[in-house]
């Protein structure tokens, strides 16, 4: 095929192209038709509601933003937290038990078992290691331990918060895997 049979050819298609209909007026018509028909439906926006101010009739009551109001609620709330001092507190009475020394960070769980019917947790500690068992105090947060399972170790701390009040919280202990 030469270039000049080529080009005729090409101008042939594109000239047959051109003189077909598109379908584009009647879209056109169409979208049209469409356009009238639709109305759109808006609904219209309620009126907003009369505001009526109300008068203020605690004039003669303690003000909520008065230094007696705030030092009320620091006087209920200093006679609570003395209450709960009560009933938290560490017993310094008593006598420390070895692992109370390290802190809990130096400490993993190594294993578990049951002895005599009753969860043991192997701990390392210095490269030592002590069965303990629920009942027995370790770190340096006053822990207690309250209970073992064969994958952790769980104790109630008892430390002080930024108020200086004795606060309890919960440690775990879990099994770490033997790294080679």
């Amino acid at each position: 095929m030469t270039p000049k049979t080529a080009a005729t050819a090409m101008s042939i298609t594109l000239l047959l192209g051109a003189c077909g209909s598109s379908g584009q007026e009647e879209l056109q018509t169409w979208m049209s038709e469409q356009r009238a028909q639709t109305k759109p439906q808006v609904q219209p926006i309620p009126e907003p509601k009369k505001f009526t101010p109300q008068a203020y009739t605690q004039e003669a009551s303690t003000d909520p933003f008065s230094n007696q109001k705030l030092t009320q609620a620091l006087k209920r709330e200093s006679s609570q937290s003395t209450s709960n001092a009560a009933l938290v507190a560490p017993e310094l009475a008593r006598r420390k038990e070895p692992l109370e020394s390290y802190p809990i960070d130096s400490m993993a769980m190594v294993g578990s078992l049951v002895k005599e019917g009753k969860p043991v947790a192997l701990l390392r500690v210095d490269n030592l290691l002590y069965q303990v068992r629920p009942g027995n105090y370790l770190g340096q947060n006053f822990g207690k331990i309250v209970k073992v399972t064969e994958t952790e170790l769980v104790l109630r701390e008892i430390v002080q918060d930024a108020a200086g009040e004795w606060i309890e919280r919960t440690a775990t202990l879990n099994l770490q895997e033997r790294s080679k």
